[in-house]
């Protein structure tokens, strides 16, 4: 076992602190890797605040986590010591079930374990996350990281960039598309960077109307300050897909109705309530509504060797751990540009 100096939630709520417990020792399969860097999810804040309830406490946050290969085990085949690596939102599932013989392991349907706040699938141990100095992990669920990417601004798509890629790609986001990307967050500045990048022409919805220079340097053609009278006035029925990130309660039909005959919408936020959906909105037109979920290992070292080839990064705030619990309340605050990363350095 090797101690692993962290910062935890001891209890649901608490403030982050220092925390020291044990990593195991790498097996046959396992890659043990220094952390370098950890990107701050804001599901990180609704799981150490227990606000999705079943916490495992105490909870070592972080899921994406970029660092540098320390250790192997005998039988490792992919990494050595010294490579770069990343660790996503997933570190196990059970690898037979139709699902992960698909590489949607995210999909796995005796549920994947977590990167932290899930339990080991052999010991029942409880997973701890990224915002430590060190972590194991077996191979297959361990990501190349190309050595000329910025470690610090490619942990964030470990997680945000997965969870806005996977979608683009399944519906086909491409050359000749209209795209609506509805939040400029965490999610949504990948979302506008991704669609940009496969070639659509890309508008950004935001209540923000002092987002407008920042969504344009990012990428965006054009950008709909949704909150405007007439907002979306002359824009029905030309979208082929709109990608919404928003996790605030919205209206979800007036984005419906800017679709153009089988256009998508697809969510990946997540609102506090049900959201009320008129059906007329969806049959006129044969609109779909859609969700995806991060995205599996496969399609994750795509997206990553995607981002060496084209750029693409993500913008980060760099901070010290100890000013966590100071990132947690300002990010819920939206008070962010566009993601905080941990610099692990300072946990020593």
């Amino acid at each position: 076992m090797t101690k692993t100096k962290a910062f935890a939630a001891m209890t649901p709520g608490a403030k982050l602190a220092p925390y020291a417990f044990e990593r195991r020792e790498p097996r046959d399969h396992d890659v043990q890797i220094d952390i370098l860097f950890c990107g701050v999810c804001h599901s990180d804040v609704h799981q150490a605040r227990d606000e999705w309830g079943g916490g495992i406490f105490p909870m070592v946050p972080g899921h994406e986590i970029v660092g540098r290969v320390a250790k192997v085990g005998a039988k490792v085949a992919k990494f050595n010591p010294g490579d770069i690596a990343g660790v996503g939102c997933l570190v196990d599932s059970c690898k037979t079930c139709g699902p992960c013989k698909a590489h949607m392991e995210q999909f796995c349907e005796s549920g994947f374990v977590g990167t932290y706040n899930g339990r080991e699938r052999d010991t029942k141990e409880p997973t701890y996350g990224g915002y430590s100095d060190r972590i194991v992990v077996h191979e297959d669920f361990t990501l190349k990281v190309a050595p000329t990417l910025d470690p610090a601004r490619t942990a964030p798509l470990l997680c945000a960039g997965i969870t806005t890629y996977s979608p683009l790609k399944e519906w086909k986001v491409g050359k000749g598309q209209k795209v609506g990307v509805v939040g400029l967050g965490g999610l949504g500045h990948m979302g506008v960077k991704f669609a940009r990048a496969f070639g659509a022409h890309v508008t950004v919805f935001t209540t923000s109307p002092g987002k407008r220079d920042d969504a344009l340097r990012l990428g965006a053609h054009d950008v709909i300050v949704s909150t405007a009278p007439d907002a979306f006035k002359g824009h029905g029925r030309t979208f082929d897909f709109i990608l919404d990130t928003v996790s605030a309660p919205h209206d979800y039909n007036a984005l419906l109705g800017l679709l153009k005959n089988d256009g998508t919408m697809c969510l990946v936020g997540v609102p506090p309530e049900p959201p009320k959906i008129a059906p007329i909105n969806l049959i006129f037109g044969r609109r779909r509504l859609a969700g995806s979920l991060i995205g599996g290992i496969k399609e994750t070292q795509e997206m990553l060797d995607f981002c060496a080839q084209h750029e693409v990064l993500s913008d980060i705030e760099l901070i010290p751990i100890q000013k966590i619990n100071e990132a947690y309340d300002r990010m819920v605050k939206s008070d962010v540009k566009y993601r905080f990363v941990i610099d692990l350095k300072s946990l020593a």
